[in-house]
């Protein structure tokens, strides 16, 4: 009998899109000479049924309410800020990406977390881009139990995959999914559709044999995933790790998570020990000077499961070109240029012969709306000279109508700026507590007005 013939497609390697003839011009992105050729339907030779399934088990319709809800068993991966991040833990099977930019941790963290988990489960780290020497090198500095750790240096995500085999790992890392390549594709490694195909199959192992997988990834100089979108599809998790203006200082945040919350955030500083986890966030961007200054303000941000005190600070200067600037770091620029409207609207107060510059220390950037109150009260703070107390803190949503609205876990706010020793606070009517703790003053407000006029 003859071999089975292969089918052939055509991919872009820019974009992922496939043709079933080649042309010279992707009409998706508009690449000229991309495609590349690429053979469907060969199998990857070794006979495996798990290639095409889940332990070569036959495919079959069921009633959704007779199937059983697997018990998920979280396991921790000793890093209490990587569980927040995960929502709670490991689950096994599922596969999770790590991306960020070079040197921001992403191979020591998960190192830290494979030598820490393999004194309980059977774990293997697969470097493709490092040797084993300098693997060990940093290990040893850092000082991690490396004892029970299982070491790989391939590239080869079949041969990966047959010592796996062997091995039977709980825990495996591939460092990174960027550098790994299918024999089935002929393209080279980091392209679209060797990432694509490579995280496809090493997804399907680790679905089939109820494996955690977790895969780093790389960047680009915008600090979006590299690769195809796809690869974002693929992943039960993934997880981005920057860093902020502190070198010291990580943060993770979760942009996908099928068993969590999204945006959930973990935060790290990065010592000669490695990673190591930051107890007290809200001091971590705190660090304020002890002289009191026009255009500080503290806000108390929702990162994820709990509150976080920032310092929003503004600048307004007279403007030396004739057009006037708004410049945000951390806070989003049309997001500013709107409440400048509002504040020149609602509380009569112009600013369009000032430049106006607003930063949210600590580089942290504020995705939520509770900053408006306090990102308007910096700028009139800093346009009039005015010093905000030390011991004040604000939050509060601002409309377009000038009305101050409440945002979502308001008690909780109140009592994480309590503990750092804050004792007055400007906030919405809506978010007022039932019960003052003593010795605070909380001072409700309903539209700008009211609040420009308590400062």
């Amino acid at each position: 009998m003859s071999a089975k013939k292969s089918k052939v497609a055509y991919v872009c390697s820019e974009c992922g899109a496939d043709y079933l003839k080649w042309v010279g011009q992707c009409t998706n992105c508009n690449g000229w000479s991309t495609l590349q050729e690429m053979r469907l339907g060969g199998g990857n030779g070794s006979g495996r049924s798990w290639t095409n399934g889940y332990a070569g088990t036959e495919p079959r319709v069921e009633i959704l309410s007779h199937v059983k809800e697997p018990e998920h068993i979280r396991i921790s991966s000793g890093m209490g800020e990587f569980d927040r991040v995960l929502g709670g833990g490991f689950i096994p099977g599922a596969v999770i990406l790590l991306a960020g930019a070079p040197g921001s941790g992403k191979s020591t963290a998960l190192l830290q977390i494979l030598a820490a988990a393999s004194g309980q489960r059977r774990s293997l780290y697969v470097s493709g881009e490092e040797s084993l020497e300098q693997i060990a090198r940093r290990a040893r500095r850092i000082g991690l139990p490396t004892d029970n750790l299982r070491m790989l240096s391939d590239t080869s995500v079949e041969r990966i995959c047959e010592i796996a085999d062997r091995e039977k790992p709980a825990i495996m890392v591939i460092d990174s999914i960027q550098v790994m390549y299918h024999e089935g594709v002929d393209s080279a490694p980091g392209g679209v559709s060797q990432v694509r195909e490579c995280t496809a199959f090493l997804t399907r192992y680790a679905k089939a044999n109820n494996m955690i997988l977790l895969l780093i990834g790389h960047v680009t100089k915008d600090q979006n995933l590299a690769g195809p979108m796809t690869l974002s599809h693929i992943v039960d998790t993934q997880i981005m790790l920057s860093s902020t203006d502190d070198s010291r200082f990580r943060i993770m945040r979760a942009t996908k998570n099928r068993f969590g919350a999204v945006n959930e955030v973990g935060l790290f500083a990065m010592t000669d020990k490695g990673l190591q986890e930051v107890k007290n966030p809200s001091a971590m961007f705190l660090s304020r000077s002890p002289k009191a200054a026009p255009g500080s303000v503290v806000n108390v941000l929702w990162e994820g499961s709990r509150p976080l005190l920032v310092e929003i600070q503004a600048l307004v200067v007279e403007s030396q070109y004739g057009n006037a600037r708004r410049l945000g770091v951390g806070v989003e620029q049309n997001r500013i240029a709107m409440l400048l409207a509002v504040l020149t609207r609602h509380g009569g107060l112009s600013t369009a012969d000032q430049d106006v510059f607003v930063n949210c220390v600590g580089g942290i950037r504020v995705n939520e709306t509770s900053a408006d109150l306090a990102v308007i009260l910096g700028i009139v703070s800093s346009y009039r000279d005015i010093v905000v107390p030390h011991d004040l803190f604000v939050f509060g949503e601002v409309g377009l109508s000038g009305e101050i609205r409440p945002v979502p876990n308001g008690e909780s706010r109140i009592n994480e700026a309590f503990k750092h020793g804050f004792k007055k606070a400007i906030l919405p009517k809506a978010n007022l507590p039932k019960r003052l703790k003593p010795g605070m003053e909380i001072i409700g407000v309903g539209n700008i007005s009211e609040a420009l006029d308590v400062l």
